[in-house]
């Protein structure tokens, strides 16, 4: 057990690194922990060794897959179906414009520009499609926009563009088996019964040292995780769901959360985003920099004439449309299965791949950057004394307006 006990401390002692990084130059810790695990890669593959890093590790697997598992599933529990009523014409649309746009034009631009066969031309344009909820969700945490109209909003966007992500692969190319209706079907009851089982559960033996609750989520969350991977599905999309349906009995409860989120921000998330990070390889992005620059330009370009335009029309100010645009523009849970779905069946080369997965992981963090230095909507932090910092914003009369309305009907 040394070394398992070594290449924990590692990992462990680089997540802390990006914390700092996080705090001294005030960006995301999810996108910190990225680019650590992107140049740890680097220097430790240089020094000593590529496999010295252990991300092929069965164990680091687990604890980064179950961290997107949790992650995910905390995101979903973040929605409020008060605003989701309000506004789901609003996060529909645009959901809707984030999938489709990248989804055709990353999809031509890897057949037309870049001459790739139309499988892996399609397979490109499902992975380019995406926005990440792990990164999104972390982003928002981070300012303090999840317990806000708009970052529930954001929040309900990012989940329609990646079920749209998730149909399109599974239509296009993941196989329609009795294993797959099989799922469907457990997957309904258990979306039906958990809402009414989890509260009474919780009143009857919850509140007690043994953390009951969150062994019962871990349990239907790895339940249904493994049911979708036996079914050529991914785990992350049940955990969304049992989020969104749980929202009302999970999200309320800011203690449960608020302990989820310690196991999952403390120990989970870092092998999940210092591995995502660790599988860009920059010699191979600087020997061959055409497809990974196309894949990350038309993805971008694609997402602002998609979501921006909508945005506009729901009436948001300049500066927030840019942030709702920048953070549907980014990609990484999904945007990487995908990619790694294709690889595992043959769709993809090793080369293509490694495009995509760097195009993906460059989304992650160039829009977010971006997004945080330049259109931070500091009128929507919920912090009292920063929004008294700022001028009073006209544009933002219409979100207050939605927030006002939530207020009410929660009353009601």
């Amino acid at each position: 057990m040394t070394g398992v006990w070594a290449l924990a401390a590692l990992w462990l002692g680089l997540a802390l690194i990006a914390s700092l990084l996080s705090i001294w130059f005030r960006i995301s810790t999810a996108l910190s922990e990225i680019v650590v695990g992107t140049i740890a890669q680097l220097i430790i593959g240089a020094v000593i060794g590529a496999a010295i890093f252990g991300t092929d590790e069965s164990w680091v697997k687990f604890l980064s897959g179950i961290g997107a598992i949790v992650l995910t599933f905390l995101a979903g529990a973040e929605l409020d179906p008060v605003v989701f009523k309000l506004k789901w014409k609003e996060a529909v649309a645009v959901g809707l414009a984030s999938f489709i746009f990248p989804f055709l034009g990353c999809a031509a631009a890897a057949h037309y520009l870049l001459g790739w066969e139309l499988m892996p031309s399609w397979l490109a344009g499902v992975a380019m499609s995406t926005t990440s909820v792990a990164v999104v969700y972390a982003v928002m945490l981070e300012f303090g926009f999840n317990v806000t109209d708009y970052g529930k909003t954001v929040l309900a966007a990012c989940f329609v563009t990646d079920l749209g992500t998730v149909v399109a692969l599974g239509l296009i190319f993941a196989p329609f088996t009795m294993k797959t209706l099989i799922f469907l079907g457990v997957g309904v009851v258990v979306f039906v019964v958990l809402p009414w089982l989890t509260p009474r559960f919780f009143r009857l033996y919850g509140n007690r040292p043994s953390e009951l609750e969150a062994k019962y989520l871990l349990l239907c969350l790895l339940g249904m995780g493994a049911l979708a991977a036996w079914a050529d599905s991914e785990a992350v999309l049940p955990a969304y769901l049992i989020g969104m349906v749980l929202a009302g009995t999970v999200g309320k409860d800011h203690a449960l959360v608020r302990r989820l989120r310690t196991l999952t921000f403390g120990l989970l998330t870092p092998f999940y985003f210092i591995r995502a990070g660790s599988f860009v390889s920059i010699p191979a992005l600087v020997a061959a920099p055409a497809a990974f620059l196309v894949m990350l330009v038309v993805k971008v370009f694609c997402k602002m004439v998609g979501v921006y335009p909508v945005t506009k029309f729901y009436k948001s100010p300049n500066k927030e449309a840019m942030y709702t645009t920048l953070l549907m523009s980014t990609g990484l849970t999904f945007g990487t299965i995908s990619a790694l779905f294709g690889l595992s069946r043959g769709i993809i080369d090793q080369d293509q791949y490694s495009a995509l997965v760097a195009a993906v992981i460059a989304s992650a963090v160039i829009p977010t950057v971006i997004a945080n230095a330049f259109y931070l909507p500091r009128q929507l932090l919920p912090d009292p004394a920063l929004e008294a910092k700022q001028p009073p914003d006209a544009e933002a009369t219409p979100l207050r307006r939605i927030s006002g309305k939530a207020d009410e009907l929660r009353r009601k």
